[in-house]
């Protein structure tokens, strides 16, 4: 059985590739509000909210895997311990960039005067970043610099209460990842019938807690199986990856297309049931990476490893990044041509948020991190 797995191949490779079409989506909304070219009409560049829903399934699979893990060589969960783990991981950068986005900016802003309005005043969002309901933000205030703060709101409530599911539930992760499931799948369903507010439905739209039960599904069924498994299964052989890495390449560049040319993919696209297929896609995604190996594609390599370190920190900085950029260089960008433009730009904004990333991860995010060997098991 895979009880024991360290290390799941590919995965740092897949958190950058996902973080960087988060930075993609933002990028070309903001290059949009700036009044310069942008690429916003290619699927390719609207891809930020499965790049999020991704990052829930993967969550969703490497916290019930560790803790199923924790409850068969250890007897027990501690909920304590796996609190402070992550707390240690999470709410560092969350804190800092709270500080950044609602006291030390606008603070800038106004000193400089710079012609940005931020959309809320620190008293407006504190109690939302504090409990961390960030999810709330964008509904009540309006698009603005810490947006990508609402996803990890939706995993911290999450992993409030899945601990003591894992340890204290008598019934199989299994059941209770398909109950969630199914309970927020009649919920959309009444929702769409019975509540009409804008805010109440964006907030229950972005509680993904669906999917992150199918990334429980999916590390229940490698904790349960074997590496062959694997290799045997038909969703794993040759044909069946060519099949669904295909349909992993038509949702990322031809989305777009599809819901424009195409009426019966225009009526599915936004339903319950393909948000659940494309999140079992996605599961399909990590474990093929990580545990197929006849996998047909490779993410494992020292370059994308580092990447996918400081993937956290490069969801978290861009918007910043992507602001300063910019800020400073808007009449530049809109005197040139349009392919040197976006080649500069986005040369500004991936550099400068890896660059960030970096030594966020090396100077302040490593020093909690080690802090957490104290509450391994």
């Amino acid at each position: 059985m895979s009880k024991s797995v360290v290390y799941f191949r590919g995965m740092n490779a897949l958190r950058f590739f996902a973080a960087s079409l988060v930075v993609f989506h933002h990028a070309e909304q903001i290059r949009i509000k700036n009044d310069l070219f942008n690429l916003k009409l290619f699927s390719f560049f609207n891809n930020g909210g499965i790049a999020v829903a991704f990052f829930f399934v993967l969550s969703g699979f490497l916290i019930t895997y560790l803790l199923l893990k924790e409850k068969v060589f250890s007897g027990s969960v501690s909920i304590k311990k796996f609190y402070f783990r992550r707390i240690l991981r999470i709410w560092p950068l969350y804190f800092l960039l709270v500080f950044l986005g609602t006291l030390l900016i606008p603070f800038l802003i106004s000193f400089f005067h710079i012609t940005y309005e931020m959309p809320y005043t620190f008293s407006d969002v504190i109690m939302y970043y504090v409990f961390f309901a960030p999810f709330m933000v964008t509904p009540l205030f309006g698009h603005h610099l810490l947006e990508p703060l609402w996803s990890i709101g939706v995993e911290e409530v999450f992993y409030i209460f899945w601990a003591p599911v894992v340890k204290f539930v008598k019934v199989s992760i299994t059941k209770v990842a398909f109950s969630i499931i199914l309970i927020k799948g009649i919920l959309v369903w009444v929702s769409h019938y019975f509540f009409q507010d804008f805010i109440f439905i964006t907030v229950f739209k972005q509680l993904q807690f669906e999917s992150m039960a199918v990334g429980a599904l999916g590390a229940a069924w490698v904790f349960h199986n074997n590496e062959k498994a694997f290799t045997s299964f038909f969703l794993f052989n040759r044909f069946s990856q060519i099949v669904l890495f295909s349909f992993v390449f038509i949702r990322l560049f031809f989305v777009d297309y599809l819901v424009e040319y195409s009426p019966l993919f225009s009526a599915i696209h936004d339903t319950f049931a393909f948000h659940l297929f494309i999140n079992f896609l996605f599961l399909w995604l990590i474990l093929n990476v990580s545990m197929n190996v006849n996998s047909i594609i490779r993410l494992e390599s020292r370059v994308l490893n580092l990447l996918g370190e400081i993937s956290y920190g490069i969801y978290m900085y861009h918007m910043i990044v992507i602001f300063s950029v910019i800020l400073f260089f808007r009449d530049f960008l809109a005197g040139i041509d349009k392919i040197s433009a976006t080649f500069i730009f986005y040369f500004f904004v991936f550099s400068g948020t890896i660059l960030v990333s970096y030594l966020s991860k090396r100077f302040f995010e490593d020093y909690f991190l080690n802090l957490k060997s104290k509450y391994r098991v």
